[in-house]
Parts: C-alpha cells; sequence; structure tokens
C-alpha cells in the first residue's frame, strides 16, 4: 500500500504543479512533454484524477495530522 500511496502523491505533485503553470504562465508541462504522444497525454491526466480520488478517499487514515484528532 505504501508504493501505492508514494505513487499517488507523486501524480497529486503533477498534477498540482502542472494547474499551478498553467495558471499563472499559461504553460502546460504535460503537454509540453507529451504533445507528440496525445495518447499517454491523456493517460497522465486520468491517472492523475485517479490518484486524487484515491488520496481523498484514503487520507483520513494515512495522514499522521488528521488521524491525531
Amino acid at each position: 500500500m505504501k508504493a501505492l500511496h508514494l505513487a499517488a502523491y507523486t501524480l497529486l505533485w503533477v498534477g498540482g504543479l502542472n494547474w499551478g503553470l498553467v495558471g499563472l504562465f499559461d504553460f502546460n508541462l504535460v503537454n509540453s512533454l507529451l504533445g507528440s504522444a496525445p495518447a499517454i497525454e491523456k493517460l497522465v491526466y486520468v491517472l492523475v484524477g485517479v490518484a486524487t480520488v484515491y488520496i481523498i478517499a484514503t487520507h483520513m487514515n494515512d495522514c499522521k495530522v488528521c488521524s491525531k484528532s
């Protein structure tokens, strides 16, 4: 489960950084890196979405701060 959590957390970083770059500089990093492979680019977006749902669903069990209260 730790590997799954780390993979999901990494994908959240990728998604968060990408959205930040899009919002601040109108620069889509994922598209820039994978623009020539739209199927892989779409897969990255889907994986980021799935990772987000996973983190939301498991956050209370995994988070040391939230589980203390």
